[in-house]
C-alpha cells in the first residue's frame, strides 16, 4: 500500500471509530495488544443472534442443541479458512485463552511415558516459558543463531520426545522470527520434536498462511480477542499429523468420553471421532463461539482484510518508530531508546510487527520512571502499556539485565507495576506502544506531541554542581587523576581492584560492594581483623557481576590449606533467590566495638572455607547495603564524630606534622552512613604524598611502602606531564571538596593510622615501616595521621549523574580549598 492509500485508509478509519468505537472518544490509542475493544455493531448483531435465537448444550439431541452443534461446526470450519487451513489436515479446539492452549499441549508432553524435552525462543511470552516447568529438560535458546545451530545439528536432544516453541511476534517488541523453522524442525530432526507457535501476537494485524501442512507447526495458539475484540476466546490449531501427540493425555472431563466405569472397574473410552471433540473438556462456550461467527463477519466488513490491517499498522509504527527516534533534547542527546532487534526493520512485514518499545531519558541521560510516564499519560488519556510486558527474557537481553540482577532487583523490592522501576541505573521494564486496526495517524502524532511536551528539554540547560570552585585565572589546566580505585568486599582480607575504564558504583555507605561482608568469630561474634590475623591478607575476594557472585580464593601460604579453592555467595541481599546454600540467619556481632544485626551464613562448608583457612572457628557474615526491599538492614553504623579537618599553619614542628585543628563546619549533628570500615565511608589516598613517604623511608634504610597497606578506595596521582619535583605532598590536608570526573566528595578528615599498615598485603608478614616513619613526620597530639576519610554528595536530580553516581580510574580529580570555601557564598551556604 502505497502513503496516500495508506492516509486515505487511515481517514477511513478515523470515520469508523467515530461510528463504532464511542469507547475511543478522546482516547489515544497506542495499547492494541492489551485494551480489549468491539465495534459497536458487533454486540448489537451478536445481541440480536441471542434474542432471536434458542442455543443449547451441543451434548445433546434438542432442537437448540442440534441447532447449536451445527453453528460451532460452521465456526470451525470458518475459523480454519480464515488462516488457509484445510480441515482435512487441521483441526481446531476452542480454548478459553492462548495460554490455556498452550497448556493443553503441556499437559499432552507431561503425560509422555518418558516426559519430553522442552526448548524455547528468549523471545517467549511467559505463559511459554512456564511449560520448562513441566519438562524433564529445558533450554533456553538466547539467540536466533543458537537455533540455527540446534536445528543443523539435527535438532539433537535427549532421547524422549521434544518440544520447541517459540512466539511468531515478539510481544514486547514486535520483532517477528522465522515461520519456517517449524518445517526445518521437522525435516531435520532425528527423533520427534514437535514444534508449538504461539501467533497470538502475530495475528492480531497479520494474516497467518497455515494453507500447507507441511511446512506449519504442529501446533499454534491463537488469542482471537487480539484480532476481534470480542468475544474473550482462544483457540488451539493443530495439524492432524501431530494429533496421536494427545493419545496419552489421562485427563477427561464432560463429554470427551464415550464410556466410563467407576464401580468396581475403573475404565474409560474416548471420543474417536475427531481430535477436539477429545480435548474440548465440558460444555464448550458456546456464546462465545456464536459470537467469533459475528466478529469474524463484522471484522471483514469493517477492515476488508488483515493483509489491510497489517499494512496499516506498519505504516503507523513505522512512522511512530521514526518520530521518536528524532526527539532530540536541546544538547543533542536522544530523548527514547528504542528496543529494536538488529534483524528487525519497520516496514518490512517478515521481520517487524506494529510494536514500538522504547523507554524515555532526560538531557543529562538519566532514564525517566516508566511509573511517572503511565501516571502522566493516564491523565491525558493515553493508553500505553509499561513494565515487564510479561517477556522476561526480550525485556532482560534488551534492558542488558543479567539474572543475578533481576534476582537482587526482586528482593530490593521491585515487582512490574511497582514505582521501583529504575534501580542500578537501569530501568526494570519499557514502555510500549502497539500498533492495531483501530490506532490511526493522529495517535502517533498526539503521542510524540506528548513526549516532545512534557519530556524534552529544548534549551540546552548549564548544570550547577553542588559545589563550586572559585574561578582561577589563568584556567589551571588538570593535574591530578584517579590512580585506582579499591574495593574490599570482607572487611580485613585483600582489595579487590576495579579494571581501568569500569565504572564503579558510590553509594551512601561508600563505594558498591566495599566491606559487606566480615567473618566473625564463632564463640564471641566479634570481627575478625588483620592486626590480630595478618594472613588474612592472603583472602582474596573478587566481584563478578557477570555471575552476580563474590568470588573468595585462597593466596600464598594460605593455597591448599581449605579443602575447596573457591567460595562463592551471591551478591543479591537475598541469596535464598539463588542458592539454598547460601543462606543465613540474623545474628549479633560486634564491628569496631559497634554492636550491629549481622546475617551470618548457615553454609558449613562456607565457614569450613575460612575456618581452615585462618586456623579460627569463622562465619562470614554480611551488613548489606540500606535498600528499599524487605529483606535489606538498615545501616546502624555512622561515620565517627571525632572526624575533624586538621588545619594547617605556616609553623611546621616537623616535616608534614600537623598543628592545630578546626571542627569540619558541615559535620555538626550529621554523621554519614557506613557499612563495616572503621571509621568512613571511602577513604582516599595521594600518591604525591606516599611518594614523599617513602623517601623518607628509603633516606633511613627502609623498604617502601606500597600503596595496598592503607587499604585507600581511592588513590589519587599527579599526572605524568608533572614532573616528580612539582609534586605537593600532603597537599590534600587543605582539600575540603574533590570533583572527581562528575562526582562530588566531602574531604571528612585525616585518617589516623594504626600498626596494621605494617602488614604487607601482598605476602601477610609484618614490617616496622610504614609505621615508624610515618609516627616521626605524621603525629599529632599522640595520634598517626595519613589518607583522608571521604564521603560522596548526592546529586538531587534525575540525570544519569543523580541516578547513578560512578568513579572510574582515570577520571579528573579536581580539589576544592578550604580558604576557597570561606570565600565562596555558595559553599558557605552547603557546609552551614
Amino acid at each position: 500500500m502505497e502513503v496516500d492509500d495508506c492516509l486515505r485508509y487511515n481517514r477511513a478509519i478515523d470515520e469508523l471509530r467515530q461510528r463504532e468505537f464511542p469507547m475511543l472518544k478522546d482516547t489515544v490509542y497506542l495499547d492494541h495488544a492489551g485494551t480489549t475493544l468491539y465495534p459497536k455493531s458487533l454486540i448489537e448483531r451478536f445481541s440480536a443472534d441471542m434474542i432471536s435465537n434458542l442455543y443449547g448444550n451441543p451434548h445433546s439431541a434438542s432442537n437448540a442443541s442440534q441447532l447449536t452443534a451445527h453453528r460451532i461446526e460452521d465456526v470451525r470450519l470458518r475459523l480454519l479458512g480464515m488462516f488457509g487451513a484445510d480441515p482435512d489436515d487441521f483441526d481446531v479446539v476452542f480454548v478459553a485463552n492462548a495460554t490455556a492452549g498452550i497448556k493443553l499441549v503441556m499437559d499432552a508432553f507431561r503425560d509422555q511415558k518418558q516426559g519430553f524435552w522442552y526448548g524455547y525462543h528468549r523471545d517467549s511470552h511467559t505463559s511459554l516459558i512456564g511449560v520448562r516447568e513441566s519438562a524433564q529438560d529445558h533450554r533456553c535458546f538466547t539467540t536466533d543463531a543458537e537455533v540455527e545451530d540446534w536445528m543443523d545439528q539435527a535438532a539433537a536432544h535427549v532421547g524422549r520426545p521434544g518440544l520447541f516453541a517459540y512466539p511468531a511476534q515478539s510481544n514486547m517488541n514486535g520483532r517477528r522470527l522465522p515461520l519456517d523453522w517449524s518445517s526445518r524442525i521437522r525435516t531435520n530432526s532425528r527423533r520427534a520434536v514437535y514444534t508449538l507457535l504461539d501467533a497470538a501476537a502475530l495475528v492480531s494485524t497479520t494474516p497467518l498462511d497455515l494453507s500447507d501442512p507441511n511446512y506449519a507447526p504442529d501446533f499454534t495458539v491463537l488469542s482471537l480477542y487480539k484480532i476481534f475484540g470480542f468475544p474473550d476466546l482462544g483457540a488451539l490449531i493443530v495439524r492432524k499429523a501431530s494429533g496421536h501427540v494427545f493419545d496419552r493425555r489421562r485427563y477427561f472431563g464432560g463429554g470427551t468420553v464415550e464410556m466410563v466405569v467407576c464401580l468396581k472397574e475403573q475404565w474409560h473410552a474416548k471420543k474417536a471421532d475427531t481430535l477436539h471433540e477429545r480435548l474440548e473438556d465440558g460444555t464448550l462456550p458456546i456464546h462465545s463461539i456464536m459470537a467469533l461467527d459475528t466478529a469474524m463477519t463484522v471484522h471483514r466488513e469493517l477492515f476488508e482484510s488483515l493483509e489491510r490491517v497489517s499494512t496499516h499498522a506498519s505504516f503507523l509504527a513505522t512512522r511512530l518508530y521514526a518520530d521518536l527516534s528524532s526527539l532530540r533534547h536541546g544538547n543533542g542527546e536522544p530523548v527514547c531508546r528504542v528496543y529494536k532487534d538488529s534483524m528487525s526493520a519497520y516496514g518490512e512485514a517478515k521481520t517487524q510487527g506494529p510494536i514500538v518499545a522504547f523507554n524515555i531519558r532526560n538531557h543529562m541521560g538519566g532514564w525517566i520512571s516508566n511509573a511517572e510516564v503511565e501516571k502522566l499519560a493516564a491523565v491525558k488519556n493515553f493508553q500505553i502499556r509499561t513494565g515487564g510486558l510479561c517477556n522476561p527474557g526480550g525485556v532482560a537481553s534488551s534492558l542488558g539485565l543479567a539474572p543475578w540482577e533481576m534476582k537482587e532487583n526482586f528482593s530490593a523490592g521491585q515487582r512490574c507495576g511497582n514505582d521501583n522501576d529504575i534501580i542500578r541505573a537501569k530501568p526494570t521494564g519499557m514502555i510500549r506502544a502497539s500498533l492495531g486496526a483501530m490506532s490511526t495517524l493522529e495517535d502517533v502524532t498526539s503521542f510524540v506531541q506528548f513526549v516532545r511536551e512534557f519530556y524534552v528539554q529544548d534549551a540546552p540547560l548549564k548544570w550547577t554542581p553542588p559545589v563550586t570552585s572559585l574561578p582561577l585565572e589563568p584556567p589551571t589546566p588538570i593535574r591530578l587523576h584517579v590512580e585506582s580505585i579499591s574495593v574490599y568486599p570482607i572487611k580485613s582480607c585483600a582489595a579487590f581492584s576495579v579494571p581501568p575504564g569500569k565504572a564503579w558504583q558510590v553509594r551512601g555507605e561508600g563505594l558498591a560492594w566495599d566491606r559487606e561482608w566480615c567473618l566473625v568469630n564463632q564463640g564471641t561474634g566479634a570481627a575478625l581483623s588483620q592486626k590480630r590475623y595478618p594472613q588474612m591478607a592472603l583472602i582474596r575476594p573478587s566481584i563478578d557481576l557477570d555471575e552476580g557472585v563474590l568470588r573468595v580464593r585462597l593466596a600464598g601460604t594460605l593455597r591448599g590449606t581449605a579443602a575447596t579453592t573457591e567460595v562463592t555467595v551471591p551478591l543479591s541481599a537475598d541469596p535464598r533467590l539463588f542458592s539454598e546454600e547460601a543462606t543465613y540467619k540474623e545474628t549479633d556481632a560486634r564491628v569496631c566495638g559497634d554492636s550491629i544485626k549481622a546475617k551470618t551464613y548457615r553454609s558449613t562448608s562456607i565457614s569450613d572455607f575460612f575456618t581452615q583457612a585462618l586456623g579460627v572457628a569463622c562465619h562470614l557474615a554480611r551488613f548489606p547495603a540500606v535498600g528499599s526491599g524487605p529483606n535489606t538492614i538498615p545501616s546502624s553504623r555512622h561515620s565517627k564524630a571525632h572526624l575533624q579537618k586538621l588545619h594547617k599553619q605556616n609553623s611546621m614542628h616537623i616535616p608534614g606534622a600537623f598543628p592545630d585543628t578546626k571542627p569540619l563546619a558541615s559535620f555538626n549533628g550529621v554523621s554519614k552512613p557506613i557499612l563495616l570500615s572503621n571509621e568512613s565511608p571511602i577513604l582516599t589516598v595521594s600518591r604525591s604524598s606516599l611518594n614523599r613517604l617513602n623517601e623518607l623511608i628509603k633516606a633511613e634504610g627502609g623498604k617502601a611502602a606500597q600503596a595496598e597497606v592503607f587499604r585507600a578506595n581511592i588513590v589519587i596521582a599527579q599526572n605524568l606531564e608533572y614532573p616528580p619535583g612539582a609534586e605537593e605532598p600532603y597537599a590534600e590536608d587543605d582539600w575540603r571538596y574533590l570533583q572527581v570526573g562528575q562526582q562530588y566528595f566531602e574531604m571528612l578528615g585525616p585518617c589516623r593510622r594504626c600498626q596494621m599498615v605494617c602488614v604487607d598485603q601482598r605476602t601477610a608478614e609484618k614490617n616496622q615501616e610504614p609505621f615508624v616513619t610515618l609516627s616521626k613526620t605524621r603525629r599529632f597530639d599522640g595520634r598517626v595521621y595519613f589518607g583522608q576519610h571521604t564521603c560522596h554528595i548526592p546529586l538531587d536530580d534525575a540525570s544519569s549523574l543523580g541516578q547513578n553516581p560512578t568513579v572510574t580510574v582515570g577520571d579528573a580529580v579536581y580539589p576544592i580549598l578550604e580558604d576557597e570555601v570561606d570565600q565562596d557564598s555558595r559553599l558557605q551556604s552547603l557546609v552551614d
